[in-house]
């Protein structure tokens, strides 16, 4: 391999195939939320215990990305993704079946969640990495645009379904579907990855960004760190993105309206991660990271004031344009501040946590309401939350020299 395998054409054929696997495959994030209130009415169980599989399925993702990284770090990625295939199409199949919520909740979080979804997320932002050097920061948001694709195509395909055939024909469609249509993707996968020229680009224009000796940190001191921002930005986002159908149905919109603002909010979050990536290759990841953190906390912050239907849809629209940058901004960090051998599963131990925080979040939020009758304290709570996240990322961004410290180096890898 040679450095021209990297930003040809071949690299966006790559790119564009894993945003169709991501998309697909990122059923499993989306499918629990939309069926939150039927599973609750089929199953007889409070709020809280409806969220449990939607909880598992968090738990299940959040460790499947480093097992699958390891994985796609030691084999390449089209074995761990062939396996996540699989595994979706079985999940769905068995979830369709489930005679109780505990058999539906463990369909989600091993099958669903460990081993299917979360092999077409973090280890394909990883490997697609490895293709881009200096448009890698809006390459990857492009990658990472493919689960919020999926929440914006799939909730009201979803819910369409459920109201027409049952919610357990639809499981059963979903993983059917997966076993036919993502395969084929699969398969323009196979080329291995350029690694010597991903090993020269480093040389030669990373070194201006991981010189700074990872922030001052450890690797493992600032691997934790990161994980700890993780938690605490992803608790405050499960607020509206898990609770959003449940919320409106409560105002008596209908979960139909619910559904209409969780897909806005998820297409507007594929504008918040194009333009995320953009900024990323100027300013670089901490930066993007405090940016988005902020953004959000301000959306947050708009859910307290307004529940009108109309305020809700614009709201969910802010919300989605706020925070999508977030998460892929710390595949970006991994990428400038760690070797690029260790990517994929440094990129899956931090995209643990931030599902950790997805799947405490969730839970967490239904708590609160079965505590309270109410959203309100719910959403104070995400606030708190991400007002922590900012903190810890303005001191990770003041750490690396401030922002015009980390634009320079941007500039120096660029010219590189």
């Amino acid at each position: 391999m040679d450095a021209a395998e990297t930003e040809s054409a071949y690299s966006w054929v790559r790119l564009a195939a894993a945003v169709l696997l991501s998309t697909i495959g990122g059923v499993g994030m989306w499918s629990v939320v939309v069926v939150l209130p039927t599973v609750q009415a089929e199953f007889g169980v409070a709020r809280a215990g409806a969220a449990l599989p939607y909880t598992l399925t968090m738990v299940g993702f959040a460790f499947g990305g480093v097992l699958m990284g390891r994985f796609a770090d030691r084999r390449g990625i089209v074995s761990p993704v062939l396996c996540g295939t699989a595994a979706l199409a079985i999940g769905y199949v068995l979830a369709g079946f489930s005679t109780s919520l505990w058999q539906f909740a463990l369909a989600h979080g091993i099958f669903i969640g460990l081993l299917g979804s979360s092999a077409t997320f973090g280890p394909l932002l990883a490997d697609i990495s490895y293709w881009f050097t200096k448009r890698r920061g809006i390459a990857v948001s492009i990658c990472a645009s493919g689960n919020y694709l999926a929440g914006t195509l799939w909730p009201k395909t979803i819910q369409h379904f459920v109201d027409t055939a049952g919610w357990r024909a639809t499981h059963i469609g979903i993983g059917l579907f997966c076993a036919v249509a993502m395969p084929p993707l699969v398969l323009l996968l196979r080329r291995p990855r350029p690694v010597r020229a991903d090993a020269a680009a480093a040389t030669a224009s990373g070194s201006a960004l991981r010189g700074q000796g990872g922030l001052g940190l450890s690797p493992a001191a600032l691997q934790t760190v990161l994980c700890v921002a993780g938690v605490m930005c992803c608790v405050a986002m499960a607020m509206p993105q898990v609770h959003i159908v449940a919320y409106c149905g409560d105002l008596g919109y209908g979960v139909a309206r619910g559904a209409e603002m969780l897909s806005l909010m998820l297409a507007f979050g594929i504008v918040s991660r194009l333009a995320s990536g953009l900024i990323a290759d100027r300013i670089g990841g901490l930066a993007t990271l405090l940016l988005g953190s902020l953004l959000q906390g301000t959306a947050l912050l708009l859910y307290l004031v307004f529940d009108g239907m109309v305020s809700l849809y614009v709201i969910s629209a802010l919300f989605g344009l706020f925070q999508g940058g977030i998460v892929p901004s710390y595949a970006l960090i991994v990428r400038e501040y760690f070797p690029s051998g260790e990517a994929g599963t440094r990129v899956g131990v931090v995209l643990m946590a931030t599902l950790f925080g997805m799947a405490l979040g969730g839970w967490m939020s239904g708590v609160i309401f079965d505590l309270t009758g109410s959203y309100a304290a719910a959403f104070f709570n995400g606030s708190l939350w991400n007002l922590g996240h900012a903190m810890i990322a303005a001191w990770l961004l003041m750490r690396a020299g401030g922002l015009r410290a980390v634009v320079n180096a941007r500039a120096a890898q660029a010219r590189a």
